[in-house]
């Protein structure tokens, strides 16, 4: 089970890390339509952090302070290369913002795809749509993609 809070509390730190850059981002472009943009997807990440919160205990796994430490530091990190690329409309740092929120959210999709092979019969999984929230992450990863191949145009064919 050490492998499995792990995992868990990877997956829980990668969300704290989304919701921080979608946070910037939704500032970044408040009153624009990418603002509304991140705002939605912003309600859908922080509704599947809660999911993954409601199982911790059910599997007697404890959050991380240390896992989720890190991930707001990778964060910022994250953020800072992201801004010296430039994060206006066509240009480089709002691409590479979109690629950070493709690659996360195709973590999240393996994370329910990878529960489900291994616990789609345990009890401890009784009332949780795996297979809905794989969709849901599959959904979000087209709507992000859309955004992300529209930054890609603006910003390569300068």
């Amino acid at each position: 089970m050490k492998e499995l809070a792990s995992y868990l509390n990877d997956h829980l730190a990668g969300s704290v890390a989304a919701l921080d850059l979608l946070d910037h981002l939704i500032k970044k472009y408040e009153g624009k339509p990418l603002g509304n943009f991140f705002a939605n997807l912003r309600n859908d990440v922080d509704a599947d952090q809660e999911v993954l919160r409601s199982l911790l205990p059910r599997f007697k796994v404890k959050e991380s302070s240390l896992r989720k430490a890190g991930a707001w530091l990778a964060e910022k990190f994250g953020r800072a290369k992201i801004k010296v690329s430039g994060e206006d409309i066509g240009e480089l740092g709002l691409l590479h913002a979109l690629e950070v929120l493709v690659l996360g959210i195709s973590g999240k999709q393996l994370l329910w795809r990878a529960l489900s092979a291994t616990f789609a019969s345990s009890p401890l999984l009784k009332g949780v749509d795996l297979t809905r929230l794989e969709e849901r992450a599959i959904e979000q990863i087209e709507r992000v993609e859309e955004k992300r191949l529209e930054a890609a145009r603006e910003a390569l064919l300068k």
